[in-house]
């Protein structure tokens, strides 16, 4: 098995990225941490694939919502080349748990997986 310190920490960095705004506005950005089957069950109950959540952050442009702040975010390697994270994120007053799994390609560490769970104090 890999170092679990740093396949945790090279994923926390690449979960991070795809919270900056420049980031989730930019499809080349987005599209590079991304694994080709990526899939995501969102907050709003919506089933996205990859394609469908490049065109809609893209769409959304980096004004459209507030920072997005994450907290308590924990990793786990649970095989070689599989990490899972989880976490809390708020934005716009609006806040979720989240979890999403890595898989190491020969590309580097892409989001596999994502589900958010909208949640209130």
């Amino acid at each position: 098995m890999s170092d679990p310190g740093t396949a945790v920490e090279a994923v926390v960095e690449r979960e991070l990225r795809l919270l900056e705004p420049e980031v989730r506005a930019s499809p080349e950005l987005v599209g590079a941490l991304l694994h080709p089957e990526f899939h995501e069950f969102g907050a709003s109950g919506r089933h996205w694939d990859r394609a469908s959540i490049i065109a809609a952050l893209a769409g959304a442009g980096e004004e459209a919502a507030g920072p997005i702040v994450a907290s308590g975010m924990k990793g786990v390697e649970l095989a070689p080349g599989l990490v899972h994270l989880v976490f809390d994120t708020e934005s716009d007053g609006r806040r979720a748990h989240r979890s999403s799994l890595w898989r190491l390609t020969p590309s580097g560490w892409l989001l596999y997986f994502h589900q958010a769970t909208p949640f209130a104090e």
